[in-house]
């Protein structure tokens, strides 16, 4: 038998290695009764509007913070910081995701103070994101209806990875002809069973929905943790 090729090797060294720090962040995480949410989406998702959206709903009942991850810009982070919580970059360089690695120094030191919500945006990509565990609870995937429906089946891997389905910009769904049924339809067959929230960070459109999900997912974390 042919022995593997040494990239091979080193990759699941590499994804071993991220898995234990990620799963010592969780533990970390769960102590704290901290409800940590990754988002991944492909660049132009509306994603970093919406986790704007989103901090500054939260944030009159809930304590919350995010870290963001990018190539080299920290243009999201100040835009994040427009919701008045707390916010750190996370500059990968040439890495095209996050690691484990990489939260676990970003939050030594970091004095936020007690959390209900750590939001973890990633770096721009449908690809390299699915295979590291960054001991969150809840992984988002984004989706825009400028993108068409059909994204699901090109990259079933993050799908896969994934626990919710965000359909973006839900205010020009009409303008771009996007089809919802169809667009449903690639995601349940590519993860049956999947929760979807169709959302506009413009006009708030379904954000409600989806800020009660993850107000019952932190309450169900910590009944369990009681």
């Amino acid at each position: 038998m042919r022995p593997e090729p040494r990239l091979i090797e080193v990759r699941k060294n590499v994804l071993k290695q991220n898995d234990l720090v990620a799963r010592s962040l969780r533990e970390r995480f769960h102590r704290d009764g901290v409800f940590v949410v990754s988002l991944v989406s492909s660049p132009g998702s509306g994603k970093t509007a919406f986790l704007e959206k989103t901090l500054t709903q939260l944030r009159p009942n809930y304590r919350v913070a995010a870290l963001v991850g990018d190539l080299a810009t920290e243009n999201d982070a100040v835009r994040l910081a427009r919701s008045q919580a707390p916010v750190k970059q996370i500059t990968t360089g040439t890495l095209c995701h996050l690691e484990a690695a990489m939260v676990q120094n970003a939050i030594d030191g970091w004095d936020t103070g007690p959390l209900d919500f750590l939001f973890v945006e990633n770096v721009g990509n449908l690809v390299c994101p699915s295979s590291y565990d960054l001991g969150e609870d809840l992984r988002l995937v984004l989706i825009s209806v400028t993108e068409g429906e059909d994204k699901p089946l090109k990259y079933p891997t993050i799908f896969n990875s994934a626990d919710v389905a965000i359909v973006t910009k839900m205010d020009l769904a009409a303008a771009v002809e996007f089809d919802w049924e169809a667009a449903n339809s690639n995601i349940q067959a590519v993860r049956p069973g999947m929760p979807v929230f169709r959302v506009s960070s413009k006009t708030g459109e379904g954000m409600g929905r989806y800020l009660e999900f993850l107000a019952a997912r932190l309450d169900e974390l910590r009944q369990t943790a009681v």
